[in-house]
């Protein structure tokens, strides 16, 4: 590799590790102020909230690697036009074309980083994360059993416990269940103990006292009881999907879907098919992303007001390249046979790259050519 080229290159990385820093620290906390009002106010660990977060972090980190490549090429080149350092390479007898390579072998790493995310740990992590939330669904003492505060687990049911021993006693007990509006019941209990079986969950409740509010007429009958046996199973949703989602599947999987798959995620033949090829898309739009921020700001040539207007139109075709992609995606899942339109916004990065290109190493092609006055 050429000097310039180590020299380019290590720019670019430099500053995209920054911004991939940035980005993925920005979409990260919005993702843990989610959990974090989902986990800890429903009575989790913070050891749960980090390890939810953690296994976040491939799919947002995927997400953040295409703008990161587009920023950071951007800012070089931005810096390398500003301080004239282009020009000095151009005058060595450079082309643009030439002067694309390191941006190239950049694009290529960062298409190499988003491949090995989309087709392996962003899979292995969602998988892994819809374990995790079927574990915490289905563990009753994370879901009920919160001390000295008032949970209401379902619509209408009122649950509150005052202390738990290290022995699993249960001190203190209210219970609320006014799901049905003609018989509305309390149970207040000193002592309680959860006895589960195959079937259900129990919560016995000893030395308490039952009061049933029932009727139009609203009387109140009152019942003490020495041991009380209340069916938690209501109030808990044992029923965990073994079912994956798509973002679960391996990239070959969704490449050739068996019936059975297309049963289980529920999903159509056609749209599992054009998820499969975007994961391989994404990966090459990483590289189009870092060509078309330095393809865009070699136009127009040198000016003392700076390249404004050429940043201003990457961002443009930026989101020219994700409407077609929107475009290729929609056609890809309505026809398993058009999979080849996912591919489309990849087709039109380039082609708009080698454009910027061409029109960058010809500048006299819109230059005005000189009136000459005719002759008298």
């Amino acid at each position: 590799m050429a000097r310039f080229d180590r020299y380019m290159l290590s720019q670019l990385m430099v500053l995209f590790g920054f911004f991939s820093l940035v980005l993925v620290l920005v979409y990260w906390i919005n993702r843990a102020v989610l959990l974090f009002d989902q986990l800890i106010a429903d009575g989790q660990s913070a050891a749960v909230f980090l390890e939810f977060t953690a296994l976040s972090l491939p799919g947002v980190i995927r997400l953040a690697l295409p703008l990161s490549a587009f920023a950071a090429s951007v800012y070089v080149t931005n810096r390398m036009t500003t301080e004239s350092e282009l020009v000095v390479v151009q005058a060595t007898g450079y082309s643009v074309f030439r002067l694309a390579r390191p941006v190239l072998y950049f694009g290529l790493i960062v298409a190499f980083l988003i491949s090995i995310l989309t087709h392996f740990l962003v899979p292995m992590s969602a998988a892994r994360l819809a374990e995790r939330q079927d574990d915490i669904a289905q563990n009753v003492t994370t879901r009920l059993l919160t001390e000295g505060q008032f949970i209401e687990p379902i619509d209408n049911v009122t649950f509150y416990i005052r202390d738990i021993t290290p022995t699993g006693e249960l001190q203190d007990i209210f219970l609320s269940d006014t799901r049905n509006p003609e018989d509305q019941v309390t149970y207040t209990a000193t002592r309680a103990f959860l006895v589960r079986n195959d079937n259900a969950t129990q919560l016995v409740m000893i030395d308490g006292l039952a009061q049933n509010l029932r009727g139009e007429d609203k009387r109140l009958f009152t019942t003490s009881f020495d041991d009380l046996a209340y069916n938690l199973s209501d109030l808990i949703d044992d029923t965990t999907s073994t079912r994956r989602r798509g973002s679960q599947l391996w990239t070959w999987e969704l490449l050739n879907p068996s019936p059975e798959i297309v049963s289980e995620i529920g999903e159509e033949r056609a749209r599992l098919i054009s998820r499969g090829h975007d994961r391989f898309s994404q990966a090459v739009l990483g590289t189009v992303a870092a060509l078309l921020g330095f393809a865009a700001l070699t136009v127009g040539g040198y000016s003392r007001f700076g390249v404004w207007r050429q940043i201003i139109g990457a961002i443009f075709l930026i989101i020219v390249i994700k409407g077609i992609e929107s475009a290729g995606l929609n056609a890809a899942r309505a026809n398993e046979d058009l999979w080849i339109m996912t591919y489309l916004p990849c087709v039109g990065g380039f082609a708009i790259i080698w454009a910027l290109l061409f029109v960058a190493g010809r500048p006299h092609l819109f230059r005005r050519k000189p009136v000459q006055a005719g002759a008298a």
